[in-house]
């Protein structure tokens, strides 16, 4: 019986080691046909020595787009058009222009004149407000004062303004010069349309109506120094447009 056991057990044995050695046999070839580890992309990869007589440039993995072969871009729009919805090319408003830029290559025309709708509705709020602060850092001087003056004579007759913006239908700039070395000017012509009133101690109407609206033609004139750090334009000069 126990030989018999013995005879058995070494049957399996036999057939055990039999098993394990065709297993590797098999699992220790390469197919071909293995998959690649998963990548994981936080692992370090080292980078490639340069080869002799190559740059870095040129065996980096770059994606060059269609057309510009490495080269820079060209700009979209060309200098001697890039004012071309602000003046017309040669005049003396483009040329200003043109001088303005070469001083400030940053300068754009549209951004300007969002700037300036801006802060033509801030003024025109802030002075119906009687809001001193807001008007200083706005304005120049002598602008300053004659609006400051206008304030505590309104207020002096107790009256108040109120003003209501519907519109600014058209902000364009109608004149550019550079006085000087470094004095910026440009004037912008607004067109808007405004509900105004003032209204006297006792809440009456003395001028203007609380409820028509009004087609308001303004001509103001914004001034820089051209290299300075304060990147504001004030306000220099106000009339009434045609």
């Amino acid at each position: 019986m126990q030989d018999s056991f013995d005879i058995t057990t070494l049957i399996f044995i036999v057939l055990a080691v039999f098993v394990v050695w065709r297993l590797r046999s098999v699992l220790g070839q390469k197919t071909g046909n293995e998959q690649p580890p998963p990548f994981d992309p936080l692992a370090r990869r080292d980078v490639p020595p340069l080869k002799p007589g190559n740059s870095k440039a040129e065996q980096d993995n770059v994606v060059r787009l269609p057309g510009t072969n490495g080269a820079r871009p060209e700009p979209a729009t060309p200098p001697a058009e890039r004012w071309k919805d602000f003046a017309e090319p040669g005049t003396p408003m483009a040329k200003s222009l043109d001088e303005i830029a070469r001083a400030e290559p940053s300068f754009d025309a549209a951004t300007f004149l969002e700037g300036a709708k801006a802060a033509y509705e801030m003024i025109v709020t802030a002075f119906a407000q009687g809001d001193r602060k807001t008007l200083k850092d706005l304005l120049s001087k002598d602008v300053y004062e004659g609006f400051e003056r206008a304030i505590t004579e309104r207020e002096r007759r107790g009256e108040k303004v109120e003003t209501t913006f519907v519109s600014i239908d058209k902000a364009e700039m109608a004149g550019a010069e550079v006085q000087g070395k470094n004095n910026a000017q440009i004037v912008v012509r607004f067109l808007s349309k405004l509900i105004t009133a003032t209204r006297d101690a006792s809440g009456a109407v003395v001028d203007g109506s609380p409820d028509t609206v009004v087609d308001v033609t303004d001509m103001w004139t914004f001034s820089r120094a051209l290299g300075s750090r304060d990147p504001n334009w004030q306000l220099v000069a106000t009339e009434a447009g045609q």
